[in-house]
């Protein structure tokens, strides 16, 4: 179930539209509301809850929101866990991750968004400073929670070598647990689509694609079917059978939980393999209704549409199973490694203060 603590990001990206729906100033509830909140979800059944602020880290009143989640699971000894949504710099914010730990966090989304410097700089996106990246991945890693980072796909100085290039470097040198792939959208309501728009650029007019995951705009680097193409490329990089071993060691290494992670990954990989959608749009099982059709489509017999939905069903849990065994026997070998805990690579390394930028 998921709870907002608060409303407002100060930043000021150019392809985000919640500045716009949610505003810069910080709002949020006092501790007693959310504390509330929480109750009623646990007296409901629900253990698992998902803190929706688009950027928690900048709510204001983080710290005495935390102490309650904290008092009620060493205290009262609740079951409880948390989700978040964070930036690039909260690590920088004294005993927030450590606090976040303690009040249960488990999951953590950060929009990395890109490693190149030139395209942060033209995404108005220069709080993300790549040298950070690896200590406020680290410090998450050290409090033992799973790390979900965006990363966007189009930026004006991409082109399909460079993409897979600055992929292959987030493998080696960052310390990421699920990376997740998003198209670069000029979003109704950013400031990216009314720069656009007023330029007169050519746009795709069917709003059912502007969900991240198609490509709407020419690009000036690649065609629309290039960038379509190393799209698709990504994904397959970063969860190839070797660097999901990575992660599971990194993960392993750090005492965090490996079991978690190959659940999320097997999740991932499954929805863009098999269910051929993004991971925050699938599952492990895809329900359908033979009345949900788009408005201008007949809907489908009785007789067509339910043999072939059941028949889908079967083969694609089929192939679920299969990658799921695949990846299982990754993660015994490495569980079984009597050196999984001293595993090291560079993305476990310390960062120093000089440390070099990915260019």
């Amino acid at each position: 179930m998921s709870i907002d603590a608060g409303r407002g990001c100060p930043f000021l990206c150019s392809f985000c539209t919640i500045i716009n729906v949610q505003g810069r100033k910080s709002r949020y509830r006092h501790p007693d509301d959310v504390e509330r909140c929480v109750r009623t979800n646990v007296a409901q059944g629900f253990h698992r809850l998902f803190i929706s602020d688009d950027n928690f880290a900048r709510n204001q009143n983080w710290e005495p929101i935390l102490d309650r989640p904290i008092h009620l699971r060493e205290v009262e000894k609740l079951k409880i866990s948390f989700s978040l949504q964070v930036d690039t710099l909260c690590h920088r914010i004294p005993n927030f991750i450590e606090k976040a730990a303690r009040a249960g966090v488990k999951r953590v989304f950060i929009g990395l968004e890109n490693i190149n410097p030139a395209n942060l700089l033209d995404a108005r996106k220069k709080h993300n400073r790549i040298s950070e990246y690896r200590k406020m991945l680290l410090a998450w890693k050290h409090a033992k929670v799973v790390t979900y980072c965006g990363y966007i796909l189009g930026f004006p100085k991409d082109t399909p070598e460079a993409i897979l290039r600055d992929i292959e470097t987030i493998k080696e040198e960052l310390p990421i647990d699920l990376l997740e792939f998003f198209t670069l959208t000029p979003l109704p309501g950013s400031e990216d689509h009314k720069k656009l728009s007023e330029a007169g650029v050519n746009m795709n007019s069917d709003l059912n694609n502007y969900d991240v995951n198609h490509v709407v705009i020419d690009h000036p680097l690649m065609s629309r079917a290039e960038w379509e193409q190393v799209s698709q490329a990504a994904w397959k990089a970063y969860y190839s059978p070797v660097h999901i071993e990575t992660v599971l060691r990194r993960a392993m290494a750090a005492g965090s939980s490996p079991g978690n992670t190959l659940f999320n990954i097997v999740w991932f990989k499954g929805c863009v393999d098999i269910e051929k959608v993004h991971p925050l749009e699938g599952g492990y099982l895809r329900l359908k209704s033979r009345h949900d059709r788009r408005p201008g489509l007949p809907t489908e017999p009785f007789g067509l549409f339910y043999p072939k939905f059941f028949a889908g069903i079967v083969w694609k849990q089929m192939k679920w199973i299969a990658m799921y065994l695949r990846l299982r026997l990754i993660y015994i070998r490495v569980k079984r490694d009597p050196q999984r805990h001293e595993y090291r690579d560079a993305a476990l390394e310390a960062v120093t203060d000089d440390g070099a930028e990915p260019q």
